[in-house]
């Protein structure tokens, strides 16, 4: 029996210019506002009107990527104008335990599809288990069902970003808008440029790598250094991934949070620096403008973030791999949501109170 949700195992039902600049003599620094990714997922973007010369700017530095190259067939009809989804891919490029001869590989360990409604108020980010197992189409131009099944991660190893945005639409029959690649090793300079965050340790630790730091259960203050190596361990939680999501969820929302209230945003220097440090850390596709988003999402918030699992039923034993088995009938009505940008629904009878 299939155990991937989406178009490769069930058919859902089929569903069918920034405001003009204001002159004015300054720019009003307090209405600057971040659009929360991920994961590891943060780019900050700005949303005071007067300041989109400047999200301009950084938009000439972002890093491109094509993202959809060949994705010409079989992919899912948008279903609402005016919501986007973004999936938001995290990697490592400077995971301590890569070895010299694979440190130019590509590694993804994060999976998370950002949903914003068309009202752009809000936003729903779906952490997708990078062991879930699904089918992973043979090519980038393959019809969906049509490939093998591995975990979800094998697919940047089998064609790159465009093989992955192709699986995750197979999975979830839910068009994608954009891809942002995060490089988790830039968001030591943006946590360092934010002065450190302050970070929930649900259990004491001892880290796996190198100099095997001591997290104390508690409130910690982590510098990019510690909170980076806090997010990456997994092997010492009987929850494993699930637990490193988790800790990624709350790395993600505390640097949201601690932009927002440190002095960042009213201090231009500290915000320059801030966003530089950002950008820096992403790639994003062809067509991604920030200072579109940054318009789009003048009014989100980190208040307005919630985080949620792709619906699972845990891991089991498959071809003698350890994988996480989709719970196909909740995943199937929680992808529903998201492309027919019903989720204010969907939350108020699947969750007893927002995650953040």
């Amino acid at each position: 029996m299939s155990t991937t949700v989406g178009r490769a195992s069930v058919q859902p039902p089929s569903f069918d210019q920034p405001p003009a600049r204001r002159p004015r003599l300054k720019p009003r620094w307090g209405r600057i506002a971040l659009l929360g990714g991920l994961a590891v997922l943060i780019i900050a973007v700005i949303a005071g009107i007067s300041l989109y010369g400047y999200a301009s700017n950084l938009d000439s530095n972002l890093k491109r990527v094509d993202a959809f190259s060949k994705l010409t067939g079989d992919r899912p009809a948008k279903q609402v104008q005016g919501a986007l989804n973004i999936l938001l891919v995290g990697s490592d490029s400077r995971d301590p335990d890569t070895k010299d001869d694979q440190a130019n590989a590509w590694r993804a360990d994060t999976l998370i599809l950002m949903h914003v409604p068309a009202d752009h108020k809000t936003a729903q980010l779906i952490s997708i288990p990078r062991d879930l197992w699904v089918v992973i189409p043979k090519s980038n131009t393959a019809a969906c069902g049509d490939g093998s099944r591995a975990k979800i991660n094998a697919s940047f190893a089998f064609g790159g970003l465009p093989r992955a945005v192709h699986t995750v639409e197979c999975l979830t029959d839910v068009k994608i808008d954009h891809v942002m690649a995060i490089d988790f090793g830039g968001f030591k300079e943006v946590t360092d440029a934010l002065g450190g965050v302050d970070l929930y340790v649900d259990q004491t630790i001892t880290s796996i790598h190198k100099p095997h730091r001591v997290f104390t259960k508690g409130m910690m203050h982590m510098n990019g250094e510690q909170a980076l190596d806090w997010v990456r361990q997994r092997k010492q939680f009987a929850r494993g991934d699930f637990a490193r999501m988790q800790h990624q969820q709350q790395f993600l929302k505390a640097v949201l949070d601690k932009a927002a209230s440190s002095g960042t945003l009213t201090d231009p220097g500290k915000l320059d620096a801030f966003l530089k440090s950002a950008t820096a850390a992403v790639r994003v596709d062809q067509d991604f403008s920030l200072s579109d988003m940054a318009v789009q999402f003048r009014d989100l918030r980190g208040g307005n973030l919630t985080f949620i699992t792709s619906p699972n039923k845990g891991s089991e034993t498959i071809a003698g791999q350890s994988v996480v088995v989709a719970d196909k009938e909740k995943a199937l009505a929680l992808y529903q949501a998201v492309a027919n940008d019903k989720m204010s629904d969907w939350m108020a009878a699947n969750l007893k109170k927002p995650t953040s």
